[in-house]
C-alpha cells in the first residue's frame, strides 16, 4: 500500500532541509545551504536507463549516449563495461530522426510497449539541447514504470553561458549562492577565475602560460589555490580585483604572478600589482615573474615602489623558492623576502 504525505508532513520535512548545508560529492567537504526542496511524487519502476545529449569533441557535434545500465554512477560503467555504453552522433542540420532514435531505444532494452514514447522522449531532450543552447542534457535513470511509462526521473543540465543574450530564461535560474564565491566575484570583472584546494595562488596572463604556471607549481611539489587568466586585454583595475579575489582565500600563503607582456604590457600588470598591495596591504609573500614589452621600466617600477614585491625572469626557479616556502612551513612569516632562500 502506498502512502502519501499531507501538504503539513511536506512543509515540516522541508523546513527540516531549508536553511541547512548539504553536502554531496558536488559541493565538497563544507557543503552548500540548502535554500529550496522540490517536492515529487515517488515512482515504483520496473526498470531504469542512462540518456544523455552531450557535445563530442570527436565527431565535432552532438551525441547521445544512452545505456541499458541506468541510475548508477555511468563513469564506472564505462570502465568496467564500456560495451554498455551506446553513441549516436547527431547532424545538426537533418537533426535527431526517429529512425536513429528507435534503433538505440531497442538496443537498449525498451520494451515494444515503451519504445514510441522513449522515442519521443530522446527527441524532445535533444530539441532542448539545441533550443537551450546547452553542453549536456543528462538522464539518469530514464526509466519504465510497470504501466510502460518512459519518465525522466532525475536530470542534470548544464548550460553554454556564451549564449545568454538570447537565453534569458535560462539564465533567471542561476543561483550564485551555489556556486564559489570567488568565482562569482571574479566574474564580475571578467576574470577567468576556477577555485582549487591549494596554498599557492596564481595570477596569468593567458590561459596556456596559466596551465604551465600550474603544472610547474605541481611539478616542486606545490599546490596551487587557482587558475587565474587576466587576459590579454585586462586592465590595472581588474589586475588589482584579481589580487582581491585570491587574497580572499585564507588558504593562500603565497602569491605568484607569471606575466608576458605582449598585446598587454607589462606596465598593466605591474600598476594592478602595486595599487592591490597597496590597497590590501597584503602581508603574504608576492613573486612576479615578468618578460617581455617594458619589463626593465617594470622592474624599476615595482622597486621604486616599496613593497615587498619579488621581481624574477625565471619561471621555474621562482616556482621553486615559492613551493620550497610553503612546504618548509616558512609561509608561517608573513611577508617573508623569498630571495632569502
Amino acid at each position: 500500500m502506498t502512502k502519501y504525505i499531507s501538504p503539513r508532513e511536506a512543509q515540516m520535512f522541508a523546513g527540516m532541509m531549508i536553511g541547512h548545508k548539504l553536502v554531496t560529492k558536488q559541493t565538497g567537504a563544507a557543503g552548500k545551504v540548502c535554500n529550496s526542496v522540490y517536492i515529487c511524487e515517488r515512482q515504483f519502476v520496473r526498470r531504469e536507463y542512462y540518456f544523455a545529449v552531450l557535445m563530442d569533441r570527436k565527431s565535432q557535434g552532438p551525441v547521445m549516449v544512452a545505456s541499458s545500465q541506468g541510475g548508477v554512477d555511468i563513469e564506472s560503467v564505462a570502465t568496467e563495461n564500456p560495451e554498455a555504453i551506446l553513441q549516436l552522433p547527431i547532424d545538426i542540420n537533418k537533426g535527431a530522426g526517429r529512425a536513429a532514435a528507435k534503433d538505440l531505444a531497442k538496443r537498449i532494452g525498451f520494451t515494444p510497449k515503451c519504445v514510441d514514447q522513449a522515442i519521443d522522449t530522446m527527441i524532445k531532450l535533444y530539441e532542448l539541447f539545441m533550443e537551450k543552447d546547452a553542453t549536456m542534457v543528462e538522464i539518469n535513470p530514464m526509466a519504465a514504470s510497470a504501466d510502460h511509462e518512459v519518465m525522466c526521473m532525475n536530470a542534470k543540465i548544464n548550460f553554454n553561458d556564451n549564449p545568454e543574450f538570447r537565453q534569458h530564461e535560462v539564465c533567471s535560474f542561476r543561483d550564485v549562492t551555489q556556486e564559489d564565491p570567488r568565482e562569482v566575484a571574479a566574474a564580475k570583472y571578467n576574470l577567468n577565475y576556477i577555485g582549487l584546494d591549494g596554498s599557492i595562488g596564481c595570477l596569468v596572463n593567458g590561459a596556456g602560460l596559466a596551465m604551465s604556471t600550474m603544472d610547474i607549481i605541481k611539478l616542486h611539489g606545490g599546490e596551487p589555490s587557482n587558475f587565474l587568466d587576466v587576459g590579454g586585454g585586462a586592465t590595472a583595475e581588474q589586475v588589482t580585483e584579481a589580487f582581491k579575489t585570491i587574497s580572499s582565500d585564507p588558504r593562500v600563503t603565497t602569491i605568484f604572478t607569471s606575466t608576458l607582456g605582449g598585446i598587454m604590457p607589462c606596465r598593466v600588470i605591474a600598476q594592478g600589482i602595486i595599487a592591490a598591495a597597496s590597497t590590501l596591504e597584503l602581508q603574504i609573500p608576492c613573486v612576479v615573474r615578468l618578460q617581455g614589452t617594458e619589463v626593465d621600466e617594470v622592474k624599476e617600477l615595482i622597486a621604486e615602489s616599496g613593497l615587498r614585491i619579488i621581481t624574477s625572469d625565471d619561471l621555474d626557479d621562482e616556482a621553486s623558492k615559492v613551493c620550497q616556502t610553503v612546504q618548509d612551513g616558512q609561509h608561517g612569516t608573513r611577508g617573508q623576502d623569498l630571495r632569502q632562500l
